[in-house]
């Protein structure tokens, strides 16, 4: 097993955890599909069982709770030898490619033409001509908010650029060396009070199922706050300093608490009554404790995750180097190939269980096999990788 104590050699373990992240957040998207909880281009038109329903509700909002803000803690992670390799000119060049070009096929070729297909199979009557369609979208600036799963991508190239800004207006890097080798319990504890209290704030004006270009901001207060933990733990070398007791606590802790607090607010705070608005946002007590669970799963996933697979998972056979390499296509390109495949399977009658398990699988086998063949063409490689 390879010993993960610089930063500058390649983390292993790192890109299994990425490459897991992708996976749910492909899976999430096939859960929305057959649950309707939660948004997406394509959702079955079908009722479910109760049984279904609380497994599907389970899935969504625990993956909800730290998927993201985790992808975003990894990529802080790695700005700052980024950018102390490259500079300011380079480093925003290079994140305008990677992350750009990818924003810009899904936006002006993926989005629109994805849309146009349901369009012309879901919708009973006469739709627009595909360059009418295509011009007005155009005219009328809504490809702003046409970013799909990319606004992930468009969003770490917005911080990357104030991260690159921030480095040349203080010519310094961004350092705690004075902190503690590992965060302590206490500082655990306070940042999941300050997220919390941040996003309950941000729910008043903006609950969930709100954006702003395709951007939900009830969950960017965690998205900023662990991008730039990210990286502070590189600069503070954090991620190996981190001790396995530590990271494993709070995975016991954020799964043990979250699962009780998830099942008392889903039985006591509304949603078994039809107020799943109280728990989205606003002044109820309900919106705030949502708001503290999310961010106590957020940090036992993240801290106990990060401890396991540096120890135990911090190498890669030849299948799951396959995987991780093109883990970054699947997430481009994994919309439009699931819609596809709903689409064909539409009128297959499983149990939707079975079915979620089912499209999710022939989705990311297909997912993982184009994303091969689109890193062939040379400059796409480049892209890509």
């Amino acid at each position: 097993m390879q010993k993960a104590d610089k930063p500058k050699n390649r983390l292993f373990y790192i890109d299994n955890i990425r490459l897991c992240m992708i996976i749910i957040v492909v899976l999430v998207h096939t859960s929305v599909t057959y649950s309707g909880i939660g948004s997406w281009y394509y959702v079955e038109d079908k009722s479910i069982d109760t049984v279904s329903k609380i497994l599907f509700a389970m899935f969504n909002t625990f993956s909800q709770a730290y998927f993201m803000g985790f992808l975003f803690l990894i990529a802080g992670y790695f700005i700052p030898a980024a950018f102390d390799k490259k500079g300011f000119g380079k480093f925003v060049k290079d994140r305008f490619i990677r992350l750009g070009i990818p924003v810009t096929i899904f936006i002006f070729i993926i989005h629109p033409f994805m849309v146009y297909l349901l369009m012309k199979v879901i919708i009973n009557k006469p739709v627009p001509k595909i360059t009418d369609y295509y011009i007005n979208s155009i005219k009328s600036f809504g490809f702003l908010g046409n970013t799909g799963p990319l606004w992930f991508a468009f969003a770490l190239l917005i911080f990357s650029i104030f991260y690159a800004a921030i480095r040349v207006f203080s010519k310094q890097t961004i350092r705690i060396s004075d902190y503690k080798k590992q965060p302590s319990h206490l500082s655990i504890i306070l940042l999941i009070l300050l997220v919390s209290v941040l996003n309950f704030i941000v729910r008043i004006f903006q609950p969930f199922g709100t954006e702003i270009m395709n951007m939900q901001l009830c969950f960017f207060s965690q998205y900023i706050t662990l991008f730039i933990i990210g990286i502070l733990a590189y600069r503070n070398n954090w991620l190996t300093n981190l001790s396995y007791k530590f990271g494993t606590f709070w995975l016991k802790a954020g799964l043990s608490l979250g699962f009780i607090i998830w099942l008392l607010l889903m039985l006591f705070g509304g949603p078994l009554a039809g107020k799943e608005y109280l728990i989205l946002g606003g002044l109820y007590w309900q919106s705030a404790v949502y708001a503290l669970w999310e961010q106590l799963v957020c940090a036992g996933m993240c801290l106990g995750l990060l401890v396991i697979f540096r120890d135990k998972f911090n190498h890669q056979g030849k299948f799951v180097k396959f995987l991780s390499q093109n883990a970054f296509g699947v997430y481009v390109f994994h919309a439009p190939i699931l819609v596809g495949i709903s689409l064909i399977l539409r009128n297959l009658h499983l149990y939707p269980l079975v079915k979620f398990i089912i499209v999710g699988l022939i989705t990311l086998a297909a997912a993982f096999t184009f994303s091969s063949l689109i890193r062939k063409v040379p400059f796409l490689k480049a892209v890509f990788s």
